[in-house]
């Protein structure tokens, strides 16, 4: 691997600070290196130049066969939970973290590569990826940064030229993904792990300066960093209960600190709006069906506070009953969070949760479709309550509340054209519909990138109703059983 003509310059912050939770490694080569897909907001964000990065020196960095200035590729070391389940050792087994940079807001932000190849962390496992689900890490992500949803984004994806075998040979490609960091819930538990107290020490430190600073001042940092982490976290499942999201596996290895959404595998958005929805092939039990996915939360921070017991008092055992204070807030943070959207997504300012709540009761026995429900209800505020009757089946129960609710909007001080108003700006039109998804990687497999590239650009605009783009707003109406996979 040779070192790039530098369109990328790093520093390497966390291989400085965090010896022990990572192995120096060397992207696989990619014989052929080719550009799919390359995020130029993304780019201009991190005050790098586009047209650089699809020169063949920005091309070979993106694949990873050439290092940036300043990098230090290393697989990361983290533990995890999967499914409920402790494996003691799990890391980057097919990604690696080239380092970091300061992009144009003065934020440090993580480059880093997933399918670049076989680290010491694979398991049995090639370190390979193929093209469709990078892409789909792509799209999903854009969607998610357009819906105001904190998460890693996808800067590039390129194919490596050579063949990966799965359920047939198919085309490699290397994601190269941004986040505000990649530390997880699961790097503090491999930490904890080892048994070594400074290494503990410095990644506490690490994750308050890099994320949370303002737990340096507290009494008790490592508890004061717990209570961010919970808050952070309580505020991002909320938001993925607002517009439908189901993430699909929600291991500890999969839990940042910062916040963000990470890695967006079996992922999916809803169409019908239903608790009990899993799209995992892997979820055979559900654990993390869309309406558990607050409780799947909660547990990974228990597992999170256990890590920082002995952060938190030089007795472990003393520090439990603040720890367990600090988790269990996670209930009324997310409650809180949760009720705020659902407010803003009905147009409410006033105090209406018992309005909220019972919506939510309504649509899980009525299961109409998520998006277009909550977007139907601007037009419902402004008399036309076709676009959400015509969603259900039991229309006098939701007409009856709809009464109460424009009963409250008119109680309001704001007008209902201008609550109706705030509604659209809060409530997409346009959300990653699964069968949009999977005609766009089947074509982008095939060769044809064009409705790979057209998705990411409804998607990224989803609160502004296009005309020509009336297909993208529907729901596959022979959509039955759904299922997405992990692409490993």
């Amino acid at each position: 691997m040779t070192v790039a003509a530098s369109p990328v310059t790093l520093d390497d912050w966390f291989v400085r600070d965090l010896g022990g939770l990572y192995q120096p490694w060397q992207a696989a080569p990619a014989p052929s290196p080719e550009l799919v897909a390359l995020n130029d907001e993304l780019a201009g964000e991190l005050g790098l130049d586009a047209e650089d990065l699809r020169k063949p020196e920005g091309v070979a960095v993106l694949a990873g066969t050439a290092v940036p200035a300043g990098a230090t590729p290393v697989a990361m070391a983290y533990a995890g939970h999967q499914f409920g389940n402790y494996s003691p050792r799990l890391g980057d087994g097919r990604a690696l973290l080239l380092g970091e940079l300061t992009d144009t807001a003065g934020r440090r932000r993580d480059l880093h590569l997933k399918g670049s190849g076989r680290t010491p962390f694979a398991r049995g496992g090639d370190g390979l990826a193929t093209l469709g689900p990078m892409l789909r890490e792509y799209v999903v992500g854009e969607a998610m940064h357009a819906l105001g949803i904190p998460t890693t984004r996808a800067l590039a994806v390129a194919t490596t030229g050579e063949r990966v075998m799965r359920e047939r040979p198919l085309l490699g490609a290397v994601l190269a993904r941004v986040a505000s960091s990649h530390l997880r819930v699961g790097t503090f538990q491999y930490a904890a792990a080892t048994g070594d107290a400074d290494l503990l020490r410095r990644l506490t430190e690490h994750a308050i300066a890099r994320h949370h600073p303002q737990a340096a001042e507290a009494e008790k940092p490592a508890l004061a960093l717990l209570e961010a982490v919970v808050e952070a976290q309580a505020a991002l499942v909320a938001q993925w209960m607002d517009v439908g999201f189901v993430h699909g596996v929600m291991n500890t290895d999969n839990m940042t600190i910062s916040g963000e959404t990470i890695d967006y595998g079996p992922c999916a958005f809803l169409d019908a709006y239903d608790p009990a929805t899993v799209f995992s092939s892997i979820d055979h039990g559900g654990r993390y069906a869309f309406g558990n996915q607050p409780q799947a939360a909660q547990w990974n921070l228990a597992r999170f506070a256990e890590s920082l017991l002995t952060q938190i008092e030089d007795d472990p055992e003393a520090a439990i009953p603040a720890a367990t204070d600090v988790v269990s807030s996670f209930a009324e943070r997310f409650g809180r969070h949760r009720s705020a959207g659902l407010h803003a997504k009905l147009g409410l300012t006033g105090e209406h949760r018992e309005l909220a709540e019972e919506l939510v009761t309504l649509m899980a026995d009525q299961k109409p479709d998520h998006t277009r429900f909550f977007r139907g209800l601007s037009a419902a505020a402004r008399g036309d309550t076709s676009p959400v009757l015509d969603l259900v089946v039991d229309r006098d129960a939701v007409d009856a509340w709809l009464s109460r609710w424009r009963t409250a909007l008119e109680s309001q001080e704001r007008p209902v054209a201008e609550s109706a108003d705030a509604m659209d700006r809060v409530n997409p039109v346009y959300i990653p519909r699964n069968h949009h998804v999977e005609a766009a990687l089947d074509a982008a497999v095939a060769g044809d990138h064009a409705p790979f590239h057209q998705l990411v650009d409804v998607v990224s605009r989803p609160y502004e109703e296009r005309p020509g783009l009336e297909d993208y707003a529907k729901g596959d109406p022979s959509a039955t059983g759904y299922t997405t996979y992990c692409g490993t």
